[in-house]
């Protein structure tokens, strides 16, 4: 009966050299990586094929020792004493942690049953497939301790059966598995029913996210982690939830990553991870196999991913052909970029601050690619979901964005200012203020420059594009050459009389039916910003013709008036006296002296038509008060006209 295992199994080291306690001399001597194995033929013989065959070939030297090397030997001394245990009979435990090297080592040997039932090959299969690839956590531990006998593992396709059954496990649920998940801090199951004790209480944590693996295949080695996505990617796993496990592993093995992250930044820790051992990785084959696996797919946080990814491979020096596959990458997708990603620093001894070639770039390959790639789903990712919203339009602006913020670089040349410009095409600016505002910044960090490069500059500028605030600014901008702001006038003259023809052609048109020429001077009136100058135009019209109502009404009130006087200066020879005569027109008299002369009473009339007299004793004097009334109604009515005729001068 073999002896339990963890008891004294007979087998003891001193140094590099291991014997075992039979009371028998050794007759073989098995090295394994510099380490000596003192032990027997027979036990040996007896169940593993391998040594079968070197003890036959080795009678013809009748040596009382045999000496061999095993080349290569699968998990190394610590695999191969627990298959000269299994030979001499001690009881080995199987755990997900050996089994892998134990059956690679059994093969190697050729323990199988041909040399004794139930032998080491046949015990180490049998777990394998009864436990191991049924359980989530068994299976990330034994694909982690694939990587040491990868070879050979391959070739019994124990890597590719892992690879399987993970890829079938993360698309099913997994509360199914049987074992629990730390998440967040509370204990639950993988599927998120919250456990008490280790009994699942049907209660859920809100979540709804595919992810509580995320952090288990972390953990795998960078050539195991590209074998189980591309698995999991021909099993129809969705794009999204591939491309979440990406981002995750590069954001744990790729310093200064999660900072181009927008989502949660927290790492979960589940109970497999608990028990899996860090990886060494080089992070440069890290970044240039993670962008082998990235789909062709776009997405706004995939697209801050990507710039983040590119920031990192230039520090980092990769290959070429992931920094061109990158660029690429970035460029069919450019119009969900931010600016923020796209300051991308010079890592290099050059002179600017950003990269400005790596920009250049990326826009080239924007404004090249025919074929749009596919979204991600709507509801994954922060997904743009709007097919109209103008890309290349949005690309013009964040360009333009983009100038503003390089332009106050000293060594930034202008052929540089002009290239970037100049890779959007000049219809993708519905208004140029974003180009004017850039090439501003771009003279007030460079003072010296000559009038003539800065004219050349202010040439990819469409001056009758400019918004009215924009022309205001450049006609007193005195970093602009003197030509520029000339033409700046003109255009500005041109949009105000545009502006104002198409106002009145509107008005002249208000009470027809709308029609196909409507629309046209609606449309040319609201181009480039000139709606203000049009309203105010209207309103100055509206007021116009209140103006015009109100003088009516004075006139009329005049007129009447007017006909009183004409009554009054009929009866008034029937008065007695002067005095009644006065207070019954509304007339005031006005003392004189003794001495003084008769005067007449003068009526002033506004119209040179209108002329009343008023006689009265030499005593008195009598002033109509009416008159002055009218003369001020006169004055109000002429210097509302004369302003009227000065506003519409201007244009």
């Amino acid at each position: 009966m073999a002896p339990p295992a963890g008891k004294d199994s007979g087998f003891y080291r001193e140094g590099n050299d291991w014997f075992y306690k039979a009371g028998l001399p050794s007759d073989i001597i098995v090295s394994v990586n510099v380490v000596n194995f003192h032990l027997h033929k027979f036990p040996l013989i007896a169940k593993c094929g391998k040594m079968a065959h070197i003890y036959e070939e080795s009678q013809s030297s009748h040596a009382k020792i045999l000496n061999t090397v095993l080349e290569e030997f699968p998990g190394g001394p610590d695999t191969f004493l627990i298959a000269a245990k299994f030979c001499y009979g001690v009881r080995i435990d199987l755990t997900p942690r050996n089994t892998v090297t134990i059956y690679c080592a059994a093969d190697y040997l050729e323990m199988t049953e041909e040399y004794g039932e139930g032998n080491l090959l046949s015990k180490a299969e049998s777990f394998f497939y009864k436990s191991i690839l049924h359980n989530w956590k068994d299976c990330i531990l034994a694909v982690q301790s694939c990587e040491p006998v990868m070879g050979r593992a391959e070739k019994l396709q124990i890597v590719s059966r892992c690879l399987n059954a993970l890829s079938v496990m993360a698309c099913t649920d997994p509360s199914l598995f049987g074992w629990p998940m730390m998440m967040y801090g509370s204990l639950q199951s993988p599927g998120g029913s919250i456990l008490w004790n280790g009994i699942n209480t049907g209660a859920r944590i809100r979540s709804s996210e595919s992810d509580w693996w995320f952090e288990d295949i972390s953990y795998l080695g960078i050539v195991l982690f590209e074998k189980l996505i591309k698995t999991m990617e021909a099993r129809g796993i969705r794009p999204e939830n591939l491309v979440g496990a990406i981002m995750y592993y590069a954001r744990k093995y790729l310093p200064g990553l999660a900072r181009w992250h927008s989502g949660q930044s927290s790492i979960t820790r589940t109970v497999t991870s608990f028990s899996l051992k860090p990886v060494a990785h080089d992070q440069r084959v890290v970044l240039e196999t993670i962008e082998r696996l990235l789909p062709q797919k776009k997405g706004k946080s995939f697209s801050r991913f990507l710039l983040g990814l590119l920031r990192v491979a230039l520090i980092l020096g990769v290959n070429q052909t992931c920094e061109d596959s990158l660029e690429r990458r970035i460029g069919m997708q450019l119009e969900l970029a931010t600016l923020d990603c796209l300051l991308i620093p010079t890592y290099s001894d050059a002179d600017t601050l950003y990269n400005t070639d790596c920009v250049e770039r990326i826009l080239h390959h924007f404004m090249s690619s025919e074929s749009r790639i596919e979204s991600f789903s709507p509801t994954s990712l922060d997904m743009e979901t709007s097919p109209s919203s103008g890309p290349v339009r949005k690309v013009a602006k964040l360009i333009d964005s983009y100038i503003a913020e390089v332009a106050s670089d000293v060594n930034l040349k202008p052929t540089k200012i002009r290239s970037l410009a100049e890779a959007v095409p000049g219809s993708a600016r519905s208004l140029h203020d974003g180009l004017y505002r850039a090439l501003d910044i771009y003279f007030k960090a460079h003072p010296w420059l000559p009038d003539k490069e800065k004219e050349e500059l202010c040439n990819l500028i469409d001056f009758q594009r400019l918004s009215i605030d924009a022309c205001a600014h450049a006609s007193q901008n005195e970093r602009l050459p003197l030509r520029v702001v000339l033409q700046v006038l003109f255009f500005e003259q041109m949009h105000l009389r545009t502006a104002l023809a198409g106002c009145l052609h509107v008005l002249d048109t208000e009470s027809a039916p709308a029609g196909p020429t409507i629309e046209t001077a609606g449309q040319i009136v609201q181009r480039d910003g000139w709606v203000t100058v049009v309203r105010e135009n209207q309103v100055l019209k509206v007021d116009m013709e209140r103006m015009r109502s109100r003088v009516g009404e004075l006139e009329e009130e005049f007129s009447k008036i007017k006909q009183e006087m004409k009554k009054v200066s009929k009866s008034h020879s029937s008065l007695s006296s002067p005095r009644l005569a006065a207070r019954k027109i509304g007339c005031k008299l006005l003392p004189r002296p003794s001495d003084a002369q008769q005067e007449n009473l003068e009526i002033t009339d506004p119209t040179p038509r209108a002329s009343v007299a008023c006689e009265a004793t030499p005593r008195a004097s009598v002033a109509c008060e009416p008159a002055p009334r009218a003369s001020s109604v006169e004055q109000a009515r002429t210097s509302r006209h004369s302003r009227h005729r000065k506003s519409f001068s201007l244009f």
